[in-house]
């Protein structure tokens, strides 16, 4: 007796395109026409699914965003947040990094600004299985090299 298992049917990839859009702001012009046109994927499709899926951000927001293209020309999407810069810029106030991280600190933020952050970034793919105390200690290593000190309180 042989027992039928549940295989799930895969789809060949064609191809995995890492972009970063700005929030409800997807148009077919560059970097996303382009970036799907080469693979023949409808572009108002993910435009109209991307707009809607991150209009609950602020407009102009880089959000991450990774297509996986199939052979058939469909294709499938993941929005993660911000980046932890992005995060670590706006609560210090600042345009860019220190130019000298380690020898330069061009802003403070509190540990509380780190765990805002952390709670954010939980909710991303690639986060979900870490520990709030993990991801906290990457956003503190992140901003150390962005020459951003972190203190208890301001």
């Amino acid at each position: 007796m042989s027992i039928l298992k549940d295989v799930a049917i895969r789809r060949p990839v064609s191809a995995t395109i890492r972009l970063t859009v700005p929030a409800g702001a997807a148009r077919p012009a560059p970097p996303v026409g382009p970036a799907l046109g080469q693979y023949r994927l409808n572009l108002m499709a993910f435009c109209k699914d991307f707009n809607a899926r991150t209009q609950k951000y602020k407009p102009d927001t880089p959000m991450a965003v990774t297509i996986t293209a199939f052979k058939d020309n469909t294709f499938e999407f993941t929005v993660k947040s911000p980046s932890v810069t992005w995060y670590l810029k706006r609560a210090a106030g600042i345009e860019s990094g220190s130019t000298r991280p380690g020898h330069i600190v061009v802003s403070s933020i509190t540990l509380k600004h780190v765990y805002e952050i952390a709670k954010l970034k939980q909710t991303d793919p690639g986060s979900q299985h870490m520990s709030i105390e993990a991801i906290c200690k990457s956003i503190i290593g992140t901003a150390n090299s962005m020459g951003i000190q972190v203190v208890k309180e301001l």
